[in-house]
């Protein structure tokens, strides 16, 4: 990032910065930084601010230890606002929230397949904290080997459903089969996107075998 293009005189000396999850791309806070926050950040790979309310910079988690690790930044159009990916160590608001913005009644309206990325946080979710009574940490404590037998076990229940006429029979298996496969691709840190980008890229080449074509 060139820090000498950037709009600092327009907003006094600071300029606003939004900061989403570099993985699920959800919106966590806003901040503002001075030029010395953003060279701070950069340096220490640690999404620093300026605090207005303390007058000095003010780098996320300092107290709480909920930081926020820098994965790429950058500014918009006008030179005048940043955009910064982050992973987050822990919940990003001072309520416990993952984000400031949790308000309940904001519902932005989402594709149905967006529902894959809201199990796949929560899967991650599931692997962080680990609650008792879950099957998914069920599955995380009993290790890759379990998971990966399950998935070969759904493989094949579907295989056999798939030679039957029962297609709601065959809707469960499959969402069996995804599920575990989901909860695999988690614990090898492979997400949906990376599956996505990887099919985007042959698709492009031309290279239709791996889509069937």
């Amino acid at each position: 990032m060139d820090i000498e293009k950037l709009d600092f005189e327009k907003g006094e000396g600071l300029i606003p910065a939004i900061v989403q999850d570099a993985k699920t791309y959800r919106v966590l806070m806003l901040g503002y930084m001075n030029e010395d926050a953003v060279k701070q950040t950069l340096e220490d790979e640690l999404v620093t601010f300026f605090s207005r309310s303390k007058g000095r910079l003010w780098t996320k988690g300092e107290t709480s230890g909920n930081t926020l690790e820098l994965i790429d930044m950058q500014a918009d159009c006008d030179n005048d606002t940043l955009l910064v990916l982050a992973k987050p160590n822990g919940p990003t608001c001072h309520t416990g929230k993952k984000t400031c913005f949790h308000e309940k009644k904001f519902k932005p309206k989402k594709h149905k397949l967006d529902f894959l990325l809201d199990l796949e946080e929560l899967i991650y979710d599931r692997k962080e904290e680990m609650p008792d009574g879950s099957y998914t940490t069920y599955l995380f404590n009993k290790g890759i080997d379990k998971i990966a037998q399950k998935v070969g076990e759904e493989a094949v229940e579907t295989v056999i459903e798939s030679k039957n006429n029962k297609k709601k029979k065959l809707v469960g298996e499959v969402a069996d089969l995804l599920f575990h496969l989901m909860v695999l691709m988690a614990e090898k840190e492979v997400s949906i996107k990376k599956v996505v980008k990887k099919l985007k890229k042959r698709h492009k080449k031309g290279n239709h075998k791996h889509l069937g074509e």
